[in-house]
C-alpha cells in the first residue's frame, strides 16, 4: 500500500501539472491575453467568439479521441495532449495576423481535451484504490494553479503576449514528459473491475451504451448548460474589466483570483468530499452564477471583481469535479469514458456560449451578455436532477 501511494503521489503531482498547463496556461489563458491580442491584431469581439468556439470544438475532438483510447493508450494520449498544446501555443506566439493566431488557438485546445480522460485512467492505475477519489480531485483542480501561473506570467510580460505563449509551449512539453516518467507501467495495468487483460486488449464493456446515456441524460444537459453559461467569463471576463476602466494590473490580478478559486477546491476537498455529487453540483453552479452576475453588474469595482472571480473559479472547478464524481457514482466501470463524454458536452456548451456571448456583446453590450450567461448557468442546477 505504501509503495502504491508513493507512485500515486508522483503521478498526481505530474498530472496536476499537465492539467495546469493544458487548461490554465493554454486553453483558458486565451481570455486573459485577448485584450492585448485584439489591440495588436485587430481581432473583433465576434471573431474572438468564433475562435473560442472553434477551440472548444477541437477540445471536444481531443476528448472524443480520449474517450475511445483512454483505457488502452493513456500514454499516447498524454503525448498528444502535450504536443498539440505546445504546437498551438508556439503558433500563437509566432502569429502576426488574426487568421494564423486563430488557427493556432483552435489547435491548442485539443491538448486539454485529451489530457483529462488519460489522467483519469493513469491516476486510477497508479494510486491505491481508497485514495483514487481524492487524487482525481487534486489532479482535476490543476486548472486553478495553471490560471494563477498564467496571471503571474501576464503581469511579467504583457503587453508582450507572445512571450507568454512561448513559455506555455515549453511548459506543455515538460509537463507531458513528467507524466510519462511518473506513470509506473509496472504497476498492475488492470482496472479494479477487470476489463483489461495482460496483453492490453480491452473489451467494449467500458464504453458508454444506450443505458449509460439514458442514466446520464439530465447530467449531460446540465453540463451543456453550465458550459454555455460559463463561456462569457472565460472569454470576455478580463475584457469587460478593461472596458470598465480597470487597469492592466488589477484586471490580471482578477484573473489570478480565478485561478486561486480553482486551486481552493483542493483546500475545500475535505468538506466537499463528504457531499453527494448532486449537492456539490448545486452549490458549485450557484457560485458560478453569483460570480458571473457580479462581474456583469459592477465590473468597475476592483474589490467586487476579485471576489467574483474567486467565487467563479471555485464554483467552475468544483463543478467539473462533481461531474467526475457523479459519473463514477452512476457507472464506475465507465468512469474514464464517462468523464470524456461529460467534458465534451461541457465544452460543446462553451463553444455555443462563446459564439453567442461575442454576438450579444457586439449588439447589446457586455452586461446583457453576462446576465444571459448567468441565467443559462442557473438553469443547469435543477437540470441535473434532484439532490439526494
Amino acid at each position: 500500500m505504501k509503495r502504491s501511494f508513493s507512485k500515486g503521489t508522483g503521478l498526481a503531482a505530474s498530472g496536476t501539472a499537465l492539467v495546469a498547463v493544458t487548461y490554465g496556461l493554454v486553453r483558458l489563458a486565451y481570455g486573459l491575453v485577448l485584450p492585448d491580442v485584439q489591440a495588436d491584431l485587430g481581432l473583433g469581439a465576434a471573431l474572438a467568439g468564433w475562435i473560442s468556439a472553434g477551440a472548444s470544438t477541437m477540445y471536444c475532438v481531443g476528448a472524443v479521441i480520449g474517450f475511445l483510447a483512454a483505457t488502452r493508450h493513456p500514454r499516447s494520449l498524454v503525448v498528444m495532449a502535450a504536443s498539440t498544446a505546445a504546437v498551438g501555443a508556439a503558433g500563437m506566439a509566432w502569429s502576426h495576423d488574426a487568421t494564423t493566431f486563430g488557427v493556432a488557438a483552435i489547435l491548442s485546445s485539443t491538448g486539454a481535451g485529451a489530457a483529462s480522460p488519460a489522467l483519469v485512467r493513469l491516476v486510477a492505475r497508479n494510486t491505491a484504490q481508497d485514495r483514487v477519489p481524492r487524487a482525481q480531485a487534486v489532479v482535476n483542480a490543476g486548472t486553478g494553479p495553471g490560471l494563477v501561473a498564467a496571471g503571474l506570467l501576464a503581469l511579467a510580460v504583457l503587453p508582450e503576449w507572445r512571450t507568454a505563449w512561448f513559455v506555455a509551449a515549453a511548459c506543455s512539453v515538460l509537463a507531458g514528459a513528467a507524466v510519462l516518467l511518473t506513470d509506473h507501467r509496472g504497476h498492475a495495468d488492470t482496472t479494479e473491475h477487470g476489463h483489461d487483460d495482460p496483453t492490453g486488449r480491452v473489451d467494449r464493456a467500458d464504453r458508454p451504451t444506450g443505458s449509460w446515456f439514458l442514466a446520464h441524460r439530465r447530467l449531460l444537459l446540465a453540463a451543456l448548460l453550465l458550459g454555455a453559461g460559463s463561456a462569457a467569463v472565460w472569454n470576455y471576463g478580463r475584457s469587460v474589466l478593461v472596458d470598465a476602466g480597470v487597469d492592466r494590473e488589477a484586471s490580471i490580478t482578477a484573473w489570478i483570483a480565478l485561478g486561486l478559486g480553482g486551486a481552493a477546491v483542493v483546500v475545500t476537498s475535505r468538506w466537499t468530499g463528504g457531499m453527494r455529487p448532486a449537492r456539490l453540483w448545486g452549490i458549485s453552479v450557484t457560485a458560478v452564477v453569483v460570480g458571473s452576475l457580479a462581474l456583469a453588474v459592477v465590473p468597475g469595482t476592483v474589490q467586487v471583481a476579485l471576489v467574483a472571480c474567486l467565487v467563479f473559479g471555485w464554483g467552475y472547478t468544483a463543478a467539473t469535479g462533481a461531474l467526475i464524481a457523479w459519473t463514477t457514482e452512476i457507472d464506475p466501470d465507465r468512469a474514464s469514458a464517462g468523464t470524456s463524454m461529460l467534458f465534451v458536452t461541457l465544452v460543446l456548451g462553451q463553444a455555443l456560449g462563446a459564439a453567442a456571448a461575442g454576438a450579444v456583446i457586439g449588439v447589446a453590450g457586455a452586461v446583457t451578455a453576462f446576465a444571459l450567461a448567468a441565467l443559462v448557468g442557473l438553469v443547469s442546477a435543477p437540470a441535473a436532477g434532484p439532490r439526494h
